[in-house]
Parts: C-alpha cells; sequence; structure tokens
C-alpha cells in the first residue's frame, strides 16, 4: 500500500459548506484517522476549525473562489482558482492524495478533467458508485459524467469498474453486466447491442451478460456499466424509492401501539439496514479515470457523510487504484479512435 497523504477537501463545496464540510473534517481527522487539508477561504475556515477547537489539527489552503451548485462545466474555466481546482492542484503536485468535494458535480468532473487530465487510453473518465448489495457492493458507472457514448466507452467502463471492484472489495474477476431493457443479447440500441459484442469477446472481463434495471440491487452482477444519463436515472431512482420505502415504514409505526414496539424490539437490525442504505454512509462516488483520485460526496452531505468520503478517498488513493486502472487500461487493446 503506498503512503498516505492527507486528502484535499473542498470546503465552499456543497449546499452546507463550509460549516458541514468542516465538522466533516474534523470527524474524519479524530474518529477516522484520515488527514485532511481544507481548502477555501482562510478566514473563514479558520473561524469554523475554531468552532470545533481544531484550528492547530487541519491546516488550511486559499483558496477565495468557489463553484456554485447551479454552475456547470463552464464554470471551471472561469474560476480557474476556485476550492475545487486548488485542490486538484494540490493533487497534481503530489502535496495531497485525492481529492473530496460535494461541490456541482458537473463543475468537479470538468475542473478534474482540466487540472488531473484523463490516464493515458482513457477515452472518458466515469463516474462509479458502490450499489448497498450483499455480501459485496455492485460498482455502477457511468452514473453521470458521460450522457452520451460509444460501444467502447462502455467497454472501457467495465474495465475501469473492474479495477476499482478489484481494490477497494477485493473482489477476483469482478463480474460485469451491461445495463438495458432486456436479458436477451439482442436488447436495446445499436450502441447497447455493439457494446454487448465487445464485452462478450474481451478475455480480460468476466462478462456475464445483460442485466435490467430490477437486477441492480440482487447482486447478479459485481460491475454494472451504462451511459451517465441511464446510470444517473437509475441511481436517482434507487435513492428515492430508498426514502420512500423509510418514510412509508415511519409512518406506518407511528399509527400503532403494537408497531411501535415491534419497531423498539428491532430497531439494532432496522438502524443497520438504514445505514446499509444510506448513501451517505459510504462516501460517495468515484471519478475514475484521471491522474488522480476524486471523490464526489451528496451534495446534500452533512459532516457524517463527508467524514465517510474523506475516508474512502483517503483508502482508495492509498490501495493504488489509479495504478491499477492504468495496468488494466494499458494491457487491454485499443480497436477504434474515438471522436
Amino acid at each position: 500500500m503506498a503512503e498516505s497523504r492527507p486528502v484535499a477537501l473542498d470546503a465552499m463545496g456543497g449546499d452546507h459548506a463550509p460549516h458541514e464540510i468542516v465538522a466533516g473534517a474534523v470527524h474524519a481527522v479524530r474518529q477516522r484517522g484520515v488527514q485532511v487539508v481544507l481548502v477555501g477561504p482562510p478566514r473563514i475556515l479558520y473561524e469554523a476549525l475554531a468552532e470545533h477547537d481544531a484550528t492547530r489539527e487541519i491546516p488550511i489552503v486559499r483558496a477565495e473562489e468557489a463553484l456554485a451548485m447551479d454552475e456547470g462545466a463552464l464554470a471551471s474555466l472561469r474560476r480557474p482558482r476556485s476550492s475545487i481546482a486548488i485542490a486538484c492542484l494540490l493533487v497534481r503536485r503530489g502535496d495531497a492524495g485525492a481529492v473530496v468535494s460535494a461541490g456541482s458535480t458537473a463543475g468537479i468532473v470538468a475542473t478534474g478533467r482540466l487540472r488531473l487530465k484523463g490516464q493515458q487510453g482513457v477515452l472518458r473518465p466515469a463516474i462509479a458508485v458502490a450499489l448497498p448489495t450483499t455480501p459485496s457492493p455492485t460498482i455502477l458507472l457511468d452514473a453521470g459524467a458521460n450522457a452520451e457514448v460509444k460501444p467502447e466507452m462502455l467497454v472501457q467502463f467495465a474495465h475501469l469498474g473492474s479495477a476499482y471492484a478489484e481494490t477497494a472489495f477485493g473482489i477476483t474477476k469482478p463480474r460485469v453486466g451491461l445495463l438495458t431493457i432486456g436479458a436477451e443479447a439482442e436488447k436495446g440500441d445499436k450502441v447497447v447491442k455493439r457494446a454487448h459484442e465487445l464485452l462478450s469477446g474481451s478475455p480480460a472481463l468476466n462478462f456475464v451478460g445483460n442485466v435490467e434495471g430490477h437486477d441492480l440491487l440482487t447482486g447478479m452482477a459485481d460491475v454494472i456499466t451504462t451511459d451517465g444519463f441511464t446510470g444517473n436515472v437509475a441511481l436517482k431512482t434507487m435513492e428515492g424509492a430508498v426514502r420512500y420505502a423509510f418514510d412509508q415504514l415511519r409512518q406506518t409505526i407511528d399509527e400503532s401501539r403494537v408497531a411501535k414496539l415491534g419497531a423498539l424490539m428491532q430497531r439494532s437490525r432496522i438502524r443497520r439496514l438504514y445505514t446499509r442504505l444510506d448513501s451517505e454512509a459510504h462516501g460517495g462516488a468515484v471519478l475514475l479515470g484521471l491522474n488522480g483520485t476524486v471523490v464526489i460526496a451528496h451534495g446534500s452531505s452533512r459532516a457524517q457523510g463527508i467524514s465517510a468520503a474523506c475516508e474512502l478517498a483517503r483508502d482508495l488513493s492509498a490501495s493504488g487504484i489509479v495504478a491499477r486502472i492504468g495496468e488494466r487500461i494499458s494491457s487491454t487493446p485499443r480497436t477504434h479512435r474515438i471522436w
């Protein structure tokens, strides 16, 4: 495992920045043993750290600009000294091992591509999310970086996801599925059909065939590859369904004294289930394919979610996820030129 370097945390990204971000940094340092560097306006961050009596525990790197949550990819060019841009610069210079931000996803992706550059041979970086399947998570990608793709990109996403599954979860020969509208090989549009052919003919991938939306949480595959539009819709649909299910459970429990007693007796199991399904507990998504580790926390993340994201970033960086992806891509022949 590589030497652990601090995580550069974008203190100004997220719906609850900077106070929840700073609180998450303090929790990560004190409870998880993660080295963190906060990036943002020094005066504001110093005052926030003082509330936790942590001014001597966490260093600050100056960045006076920030990307707003409603700003898109072009903001990365308009704000070259933003907190996320400076965080990426720290990684590029070797002063940090990874970047964490809860800011605008489009802004993070664009800034990461601009400042860290794509790894050699990587066609497009992809956002990977670990779905809470058992006994090990299922990696879904792309979850929002590339709305339009070509078949070869879907194959490469499978390689990125496989490297993630191997490195983060110790899965040997991860099973790869292709998300589409039917299990049969001929189901899907032209892009998906061609991707199925390429995946089936790739000896470096353990391709198990097509998967459908209802298979996402069944553990049928360790890695599921799809375009960013479909992946993002699928992910947010699942998140909404989980929230709805727990809201309904809460209402049902509140309606009856017997139900309340039953919930009280099972509260530890209910809590474990909620934690397993809570997106904040897993640290967020990972932007794979860049020359550096980038973790995208949920925009609404509170302190616990930011803390988990910092731990995930630290662990991925230290385990050599970038090098593992490089090895996979370099050993895989390119069949054409993109764009």
